[in-house]
């Protein structure tokens, strides 16, 4: 998964210049027994989450009988899935509002970038094939509380040009410091896999030999199929900080039983010089490299937590809020379904010099039941008992409580039972019972985006060659980009007056938004649309009422609304100047040739007819212009009469 070795920048000195090499300690043998003692103490502090997420896995796929049961072997199990509806209607809540990153500079320079960042990163999470990704943390997120991300660079990616790879891990598969609430604060940090022992000793030679096939640090889960292991090994991803030259650096260790892989501590960076007869480049001495992992200094992980719980990074999800009472409508259940199978089926004693057999009685299959003594009988049917309505209310009262536990409400899922039957009733209660899903929402929207933090930081690392982007416009047409990290990297403010300013790292916020809505929503938003057409809010004449009006409204995109009402307003308000100045000048024409010109000028406009202001006419009167008492012709009076009367207001 992390197979990428941080690239070096070499470092030249002078010939003169004296050499002085830092010698750090590099990992040994030693230093790996020491972490596995780190991490044994880690799984004992998480033993109880496990063995609470590989039951909850067993809720889920409806395997909780064995749970529930013990020794017992009742013959009739059933197996309702309200719990399962409940985990299926959050996902789907979820997935409807998949989130989307919207980057936003700190200074009005960063303007440019933010802006790509915005455009491209949706384009990496693409390739990447993030969506499906989402949806496996959304399932371990609702199921058992904590979906938990990993954001790596992947130097294999696109001929080995390298990109940024997000993954869901299994939380059975990380392990923190007992105690902290946030990882970042863990003194180390762990992710282990199986690995095939072939595959390995193709990767890393130097493990031929030394595979011992010992998978016990590993919980499973459940499973139909028989999976073999004893081909398999364990390998360690070890995550730890220490501060360096005044900066927290995070490290990296990958290492299998004792044989360490690759180790970030035991990475070197060469010095170089210039030799004066040749004028080439040499290598004096390799040099302990201090950059370690990540430039941005911590563990590639985040935690995607519904509801938390104190101590822990980890939190609880709706199947430990909902399995009891899922447990109790089975339960009910199974007493239904036993005491119908009981009654639906004529049985009856028979006498026998001894006792009952209990076994046979127990056995529903059986018809005949042998006892010691049936009084003056020698054969009495056995009446079953039908079981009172107060079950089945009990059952109900749970299904219910399950219901309100979760937020699983009937009109959440498009149903309604009370009563309700106008749409904007049924809305309304839906809007309503959302308000839980939104919550959850909001509470991923949090962790990705701390997942876009970084990826922006590995960008801001790793994307030293130049990119090219698809890009998809406003309008729908591509626009081909190149991007790289230039203007990311720290930038040199400069020397006034004496003062050196240092170096300034462009910063970014992130802004989340849900990228897809729900159909409801997207009907909703069209119907809004269609309500401001019908109301006249896009009719440029009443631009600014219509602005007026938009200011006290809240919904999507109302910027871009308001955008579009305040430009075609001033359009029209443009254009209507232009023909107050045309009919103005038509006019006097009209008056000084005895043409008709307004009158074609009308006729053009379709009947649309502005002010025609006294002062387009000009200063000049219009004796003065003709020289004398003016002549005007029928047409042209009747044109102007019916201008004013068609502009004057009511």
């Amino acid at each position: 998964m992390n197979n990428l070795q941080p690239t070096q920048n070499n470092n030249s000195i002078s010939p003169n210049e004296t050499v002085t090499v830092v010698e750090k300690r590099r990992l040994t043998v030693e230093d790996i027994q020491r972490a596995k003692k780190e991490f044994d103490k880690y799984k004992d502090g998480k033993a109880n989450l496990e063995n609470q997420i590989v039951e909850n896995e067993r809720w889920y796929r409806k395997r909780h009988w064995e749970l529930m049961d013990g020794d017992q072997k009742e013959q009739v199990k059933p197996e309702s899935a309200w719990l399962f509806n409940c985990i299926a209607n959050k996902h789907a809540d979820a997935m409807d509002n998949f989130p989307s990153p919207n980057i936003l500079p700190r200074e009005v320079n960063d303007r440019p970038q933010a802006k790509m960042l915005s455009s491209i990163i949706p384009v990496i999470l693409e390739q990447d094939n993030f969506k499906k990704t989402y949806s496996r943390i959304k399932d371990d997120n609702i199921q058992n509380g904590t979906g938990v991300y990993g954001i790596f660079w992947d130097k294999s990616k696109h001929n080995g040009k390298g990109d940024i790879a997000i993954k869901c891990i299994d939380i059975l598969n990380v392990f923190w410091e007992p105690g902290v609430t946030d990882i970042q604060d863990s003194k180390n940090f762990f992710h282990i896999e199986l690995r095939d022992n072939e595959l390995l000793e193709n990767e890393y030679p130097e493990l031929k030999g030394n595979l011992s096939g010992d998978t016990g640090e590993v919980k499973e889960y459940m499973s139909d199929d028989k999976v073999d292991t004893t081909e398999k090994t364990v390998v360690y991803d070890w995550y730890y900080k220490k501060y360096q030259d005044g900066k927290l650096v995070l490290h990296y260790c990958k290492f299998v039983n004792d044989t360490i892989l690759y180790a970030t501590e035991n990475e070197t960076k060469p010095i170089t010089t210039i030799d004066e007869a040749t004028r080439e480049e040499i290598i004096v001495k390799e040099a302990p490299a201090v950059t370690g992992w990540y430039e941005h200094g911590k563990y590639p992980f985040v935690f995607d937590v519904l509801y938390a719980r104190k101590n822990t990074p980890a939190g609880f999800g709706y199947i430990d809020i909902g399995k009891n009472a899922q447990e109790y409508i089975d339960r009910g259940g199974q007493a239904i379904m036993q005491n119908m199978l009981a009654n639906s089926r004529p049985r009856h004693f028979v006498s026998k010099s001894a006792g009952m057999n209990i076994d046979d009685y127990a056995d529903l299959t059986k018809d005949f039941i042998e006892v010691e003594s049936l009084n003056e009988n020698s054969v009495l049917p056995i009446n079953g008992k039908a079981l009172s309505n107060s079950c089945i209310t009990v059952i109900n009262n749970k299904i219910e409580e399950l219901k309100e536990t979760t937020g699983n409400r009937d009109v959440s899922t498009g149903g309604t039972t009370s009563g309700a039957t106008a749409a904007s009733a049924i809305a309304a209660l839906q809007e309503a019972s959302s308000k839980l899903s939104r919550d959850n929402n909001c509470n991923s929207y949090i962790a990705f985006k701390e997942v876009i933090l970084q990826v922006v930081e590995l960008i801001r690392q790793f994307y030293d060659i130049p990119r090219c982007f698809r890009i998809v416009g406003e309008q729908g047409d591509y626009n081909f980009v190149n991007f790289s990290n230039t203007l990311m990297k720290p930038q040199y403010q400069g020397n006034e007056l004496g003062i050196d300013y240092g170096y300034r790292t462009p910063l970014f916020d992130v802004e989340i938004s849900a990228e897809k809505q729900s159909p409801y929503s997207k009907l909703a938003q069209n119907e809004l649309a269609i309500q401001f057409f019908g109301n006249g809010f896009f009719n440029p004449q009443i631009a600014d009422q219509a602005l007026a009006c938009l200011e006290m409204m809240d919904f999507d995109r109302k910027e871009f609304v308001m955008q579009k009402i305040s430009a075609n307003g001033t359009m029209y308000q443009q254009l209507m100047m232009m023909q107050q100045q045309m009919l103005g000048m038509a006019q006097r024409l009209d008056q000084i040739d005895g043409t008709n010109l307004v009158q074609q000028i009308m006729v053009s406009m379709n009947g649309q007819a502005p002010v025609i202001p006294t002062s387009s006419v000009g200063s000049v009167s219009d004796k003065e212009a003709l020289g004398g008492e003016a002549k005007e012709s029928k047409v042209t009076k009747d044109a102007r009469t019916r201008v004013a009367d068609s502009t004057a207001p009511n």
